[in-house]
């Protein structure tokens, strides 16, 4: 990587802390106009709306979990957590110092998973494993993860006695109830038994029954036997560690970080947040990401080459309630600003290949090449 632009000067010194959907697409967009250094704790990039797919169907996660170096290939990669940022620097938990003239906070959800893309699709197969081995699953959590998880088991193990247990008066409250009616009437004509207003006991040692499947207790004194469940609640932002730096008093009561319309970290000009981690008053969802890392793309360019700010392009937060959640292979519910249609239709829009071809091409990767 060259550390100087064309007209023989030092190029700029741009770090991104976190390699998910936004961090990724920004750091491969601006790596051959400026110094880039990715920090990451993993050395893979994940489409995470895939991940679903690759728990029953394995091989998915070939093409939906990419090495950063497959497409960030002009630029430093620092495999490490962040652990706190100065005016100057980023410090790692490994001990690296890395100094920055701009910087870009990417650092969305907080998620264990593994350091390697290896070790990540061996989890896949472990995952598959415990679906195909389980003649009962019990899904804890309504949201979308929890009705794509439930969708794709249904399709693909229709066999399998599926139970979803959610703790709210109606599935994934973040879009209207047309939409989350008809996703309950197909998960229901799929025999995927839904409890509504109802919580698992995930903190007691579930008992045994003379089959081998494990008792569970919801809050309400209900028997769910099951023999594996998945938990698919909500994740923490991935931003305590930004309490105790330069940026603590940038936090916002949920713990994100309030922005501008530029996407900068308001009272700062040189740094940067984007994804889910923002103050942005909008549904998140991969596709937003990304459009916040093409803006933030877009403005870091021309201001380190030396542009005005007065040039710089705002972000307009989408107020519209957009989302395409996949049921199995085929179908899909899709709420629009005007219309909630479910079925084939919104299915052929998203559920086949989950935009996995179009985010490897945004990545200057080949779709379909494993």
């Amino acid at each position: 990587m060259n550390g100087k632009n064309e007209s023989g000067g030092e190029r700029r010194r741009l770090v991104v802390i976190g390699g998910g959907i936004a961090g990724s697409l920004l750091a491969e967009s601006l790596q051959f106009d400026v110094d880039v250094t990715l920090i990451d704790p993993k050395e893979y990039f994940e489409i995470t709306w895939a991940s679903l797919r690759a728990m029953v169907e394995p091989s998915f996660g070939k093409r939906s979990v990419i090495n950063h170096r497959d497409y960030f290939t002009n630029g430093r990669i620092v495999t490490s957590n962040a652990i706190n940022i100065t005016d100057t620097v980023v410090l790692t938990a490994e001990g690296h110092i890395v100094p920055y003239d701009y910087l870009v906070i990417a650092t969305g959800h907080a998620e264990s998973v593994p350091k390697t893309r290896t070790a990540r699709l061996a989890e896949y197969q472990a995952e598959n494993e415990k679906i195909k081995s389980a003649h009962s699953i019990l899904i804890v959590g309504g949201g979308p993860t929890g009705v794509e998880l439930a969708g794709e088991i249904a399709v693909d193990f229709p066999e399998k006695k599926v139970t979803l247990v959610h703790n709210g008066s109606r599935l994934m409250e973040f879009i209207g109830p047309k939409a989350a009616d008809k996703t309950l009437k197909w998960l229901r004509s799929k025999n995927v038994d839904v409890k509504l207003e109802q919580r698992v006991d995930l903190n007691s040692i579930p008992e045994v029954d003379e089959n081998g499947s494990r008792i569970y207790h919801s809050l309400a004194g209900e028997t769910i036997k099951a023999d594996c469940h998945f938990l698919c609640a909500g994740k923490p932002l991935g931003s305590a560690w930004l309490k105790d730096t330069v940026l603590k008093n940038n936090l916002d009561f949920h713990g994100r970080l309030v922005v501008d319309e530029y996407l900068r970290v308001k009272g700062r000009k040189n740094i940067f947040a984007i994804g889910d981690i923002t103050n942005i008053p909008e549904i998140k969802q991969g596709y937003l990401a990304q459009k916040h890392a093409e803006v933030a793309a877009g403005n870091l360019k021309l201001l380190m080459a030396g542009g005005k700010e007065c040039k710089m392009a705002a972000y307009k937060p989408d107020g519209s309630v957009t989302a395409i959640v996949s049921l199995g292979r085929r179908d899909a519910v899709a709420q629009f600003p005007f219309i909630t249609i479910i079925g084939l239709i919104p299915g052929m829009i998203k559920s086949g290949d989950l935009f996995v071809g179009k985010t490897r091409k945004q990545r200057g990767l080949e779709p379909h090449v494993v």
